[in-house]
Formats: C-alpha cells, sequence, structure tokens
C-alpha cells in the first residue's frame, strides 16, 4: 500500500536540501572562486572580469558537501591550496584540501584533543602554514606544512595556551605581518587591537593603537575581518567590518592607521568576507556575491570605491534561490535544476592566504546559507502534493 507523507516529513525533507554553508576565496592567481553555492563549486575568474558573463563550473568528485555549521576557508599562497573547515557536518573535525592547480579534493583527518571544531575562529598564518585558532579561550595551532593534498595519518591540534581574554569573549581574528590581531577586546579601546606574536608565541602585553586620519578610531565591536595579499610577502593590511556593515576599515599594520571604504550594499553580520590584493569580497547570507575595488596606499581612489555585484556569480549561481541554497552531494551531484559556469581564468597572483576568518561559534555561523524556501511555501506544497495524493 502506497504510504502518503505527512506534511512534516515533507517540510523537514524540503528544508534540508534547502540548506547550505558556502565559501568564497581566492587561488594563488587571485581567481575568485566559490564553493557549495548551487550545489556547486565555480570560479569567476580574475576581477576585471566579474561584471559580465557566467562563472564556470569547476564541481569534481571528493568535496565535502558543504552542510556544515560555519564553514570558513583559507588560501595558502605557496602552495595554491585551499582549506575548508566546517565543510561537512558528520566529520566536523576534517580539513578539506582543494588544490587549485590540479583541481582536486582531498580530505585531512585531525585528532582534536580538546579543540572544539564547533565553536572557534582561526586564522591561516601566510609564511608559516600554521592554523591558529582560538576556542573556548584557549589558543590552539594545527600545522599544514606543504600539504597541497592530504595526508594519510591524521594532524594534531596542538594546545598553546589560554588566551588573556576572558571567557565571555567572542574572538575576532585578523591576520597582518604574521600577527594575529586580536579586535573587540574587553576593555582595549576602540581603534586598538591586541596582537600574539607567531613566531615567538607570544602574546603582547600591550594594545597597540590605529587611528584615523581625523584622530576617530574604529568601533569596539564585534565583526569579521579579511587580510588584503601582496604580489610578494606578508600580508601589511586588513579590512574589519562590524558586524552592523556601516563602514569597512583598513587597518595598516605598517605604519600603525586606519582608513576607511563604503559599508558594503548588504547590511549582514552573517556575511563572509575574502580578500585579494585590489579587492574585498562579501558573500552574504543569501548566496549573493559583491565586491569593492581597493588600492593599496591609495586613500582618494578608494574613497570613491563602491560595491557592485559579481555578475559571473549571480548569472551562474541565482542568490535567494532554492537551488543555490541547496547543499550539493559531495560527489559533486548538482541538487537543482540551475548549473552554469566560472571561467578558470589564470594570471595574477592574488592574496597568499585567502583567509576568511570568520568564526565558527554558535551564532556567528559564518557566510551561513539561510533557508531559501519559505516554510509557508513549503507547508502549502506538502499539503498540495497529499491532497493530490488522496
Amino acid at each position: 500500500m502506497f504510504s502518503v507523507p505527512t506534511v512534516v516529513s515533507l517540510l523537514l525533507l524540503a528544508v534540508s536540501k534547502a540548506v547550505a554553508d558556502p565559501c568564497v576565496a581566492f587561488d594563488a592567481d587571485f581567481n575568485l572562486l566559490a564553493f557549495g553555492l548551487n550545489g556547486k563549486d565555480w570560479n569567476a575568474g580574475q576581477q576585471d572580469s566579474w561584471t559580465s558573463g557566467s562563472a564556470t563550473d569547476i564541481t569534481t568528485t571528493g568535496r565535502p558537501p558543504f552542510d556544515g555549521t560555519g564553514t570558513t576557508c583559507y588560501l595558502a599562497q605557496f602552495f595554491n591550496a585551499i582549506y575548508f573547515m566546517n565543510a561537512d557536518k558528520s566529520n566536523p573535525s576534517d580539513v578539506h584540501i582543494y588544490d587549485a592547480a590540479a583541481k582536486s579534493w582531498s580530505t585531512q583527518k585531525t585528532t582534536t584533543g580538546n579543540f572544539d571544531p564547533s565553536s572557534f575562529n582561526a586564522i591561516l598564518d601566510h609564511d608559516t602554514n600554521v592554523f591558529y585558532a582560538l576556542s573556548h579561550n584557549e589558543l590552539y595551532f594545527l600545522d599544514m606544512g606543504g600539504l597541497k593534498a592530504a595526508n594519510s595519518s591524521a594532524l594534531d591540534w596542538q594546545d598553546v595556551e589560554k588566551s588573556p581574554y576572558p571567557d565571555s569573549y567572542q574572538p575576532v581574528m585578523a591576520l597582518a605581518q604574521n600577527h594575529i590581531h586580536f579586535l573587540d577586546v574587553p576593555d582595549v579601546p576602540a581603534g586598538s587591537a591586541d596582537i600574539f606574536v607567531i613566531h615567538f608565541s607570544f602574546f603582547q602585553p600591550q594594545s597597540q593603537s590605529y587611528p584615523l586620519p581625523d584622530g576617530s578610531a574604529f568601533p569596539a565591536t564585534h565583526g569579521q575581518t579579511a587580510s588584503f595579499f601582496q604580489s610578494e610577502g606578508v600580508q601589511q593590511e586588513f579590512a574589519f567590518i562590524p558586524d552592523d556593515g556601516s563602514q569597512v576599515y583598513v587597518i595598516n599594520v605598517e605604519n600603525n592607521s586606519t582608513h576607511t571604504l563604503a559599508g558594503p550594499t548588504t547590511k549582514d553580520a552573517k556575511a563572509q568576507y575574502a580578500a585579494s590584493i585590489t579587492a574585498l569580497v562579501q558573500l552574504d547570507s543569501t548566496g549573493a556575491v559583491s565586491f569593492i575595488p581597493y588600492k593599496q596606499g591609495d586613500d582618494s581612489t578608494n574613497a570613491n570605491a563602491a560595491w557592485a555585484s559579481v555578475a559571473k556569480i549571480a548569472a551562474a549561481a541565482p542568490a535567494g534561490s532554492s537551488s543555490a541554497a541547496s547543499s550539493g552531494s559531495a560527489t559533486g551531484t548538482a541538487a537543482s535544476s540551475h548549473a552554469s559556469g566560472t571561467g578558470a581564468a589564470s594570471g595574477t597572483i592574488q592574496s597568499g592566504a585567502t583567509s576568511s576568518t570568520g568564526s565558527a561559534s554558535a551564532g556567528k555561523d559564518n557566510g551561513a546559507m539561510t533557508n531559501a524556501v519559505s516554510v509557508g511555501a513549503v507547508v502549502s506544497a506538502a499539503m498540495a502534493l497529499v491532497a493530490f495524493l488522496q
């Protein structure tokens, strides 16, 4: 006898297929890559091609399902590899590796110890290729060596030390000059950051001030960060985007200053960010990807810069559609009728470790795709189906 599905079961099925947690990153040639959008992965090419055409589909086997909470991705510039955390909810401690040159995937197992993969904020150090993560106020590291493909042996998360912050601190971390900059630290004034010196494994005792030209300061508030890469050498600047999206603050650690860019068009506390040498990219929680051009050291040009859609990704994986929110499978099978691609252009050397330093902490699921199917629509469709089957 044919069993008629219940409204609840149909609702749960539809919702489960509509949730995904995508990620954006650059490869070492500064091609913009979007992973987990429309159940697929896309290459939008280099910045001069973003505003027209359609992205190239680079989906292939071995990829994670992008169904985790707070998926984050980081470029290892020296190796042209992109590392992913929390891209598979069934295996949250796995680090997935995409070799951008070979266009291949592998999965690195890790041993977590006391590190909690469900609650952390991390950066990938440019020179050492080591992750540093703050989890439950404890600092950990994971040495990725020169990996472009996974080892057969698990890597260990190593405990460094307890941070000097209270347990309530929700970390905002940024990388520049092989230093971790902690923002929105309790009792640290606006416009200042605490610093952890990676090469000496040392928290500096005094915070560092980064004033704006008019003497004002970036706010002491939670937000997201992304480091601007260099053609050669380590990052010298990072963008700080407060959760309210009011402005973008670019902190320069060479001359200890801050300058501003226009705030993103979409004000989204759950947005994710990545930076190259010449652009800051936002992936918002509907799956829309936009960017603002950036010219390092040119304040007048930057003051007039405006945000624009990455049209190539919008053409391939429209934001807010049910297809754009489907998680896809680990074999690269699309879960929707939409399929388009980004051209894999090669060229410029991009921001070394395209690390979007997002938090995987509860309540801060960076770039987490919102459910693109409304509950009302799902219920209506389910009820219609039940009526038809009866």
